[in-house]
């Protein structure tokens, strides 16, 4: 609860998961007893604590941020809720975290990944944490709609260009099972098969 105002008062807090995909994105974290999340793009933390909620005691959510500032503000709600021994906050960049994993032969073990991080690397997380998912797991993807500038023949940014193109990409993935809400600025849910 304390982490959503406490982000929406950050420069760029507006960019910051809904609590309805929050909330979303936790039960499907517990429909599908997931144990270990990834989370691109820490923020204050919030991503990471309603994941962390929706994980059983020994479970484990690995969150990446390059700016150690925010998550240190959201860090005391992750102790008030008692679930910052399941966070694992890693100050690099999420391709690093990410290529680090896979080096570390955790593919195919995690239940539960969010991407919402830089839009120029959201294809490249995209694959690496398909890599990372077991078959039946959720990855998702927020801001897929990027306040409507996807729809444009030709997006007026570097940003809303990548994002378009990870949408056509994950509609054309035959990996996975896809449904695009229009939660927030848009949320893709891709379920690995």
């Amino acid at each position: 609860k304390g982490t959503s105002p406490l982000t929406l008062e950050q420069p760029q807090g507006d960019s910051m998961m809904t609590c309805e995909q929050a909330q979303l994105l936790a039960n499907l974290a517990r429909l599908i007893k997931a144990k270990k999340a990834l989370d691109l793009g820490t923020f204050t933390g919030y991503s990471a604590l309603a994941l962390a909620l929706a994980l059983p005691p020994a479970g484990r959510v690995i969150t990446c941020e390059v700016n150690p500032e925010p998550p240190e503000l959201g860090r005391p709600l992750w102790r008030q809720a008692e679930e910052e021994h399941k966070i694992d906050l890693r100050l690099k960049p999420a391709l690093e975290t990410l290529d680090e994993l896979l080096a570390a032969g955790e593919a195919g073990t995690f239940d539960v990944a969010v991407v919402d991080a830089d839009k120029e690397n959201c294809a490249a997380y995209y694959e690496r944490c398909l890599q990372l998912l077991r078959p039946g797991g959720v990855l998702a993807v927020l801001s897929v709609l990027w306040r409507g500038e996807v729809l444009q023949p030709q997006p007026r940014d570097t940003e809303a260009q990548c994002v378009r193109n990870l949408n056509e990409r994950i509609l054309r993935d035959a990996r996975v099972h896809i449904s695009l809400l229009p939660l927030g600025d848009g949320l893709t849910l891709a379920f690995k098969i």
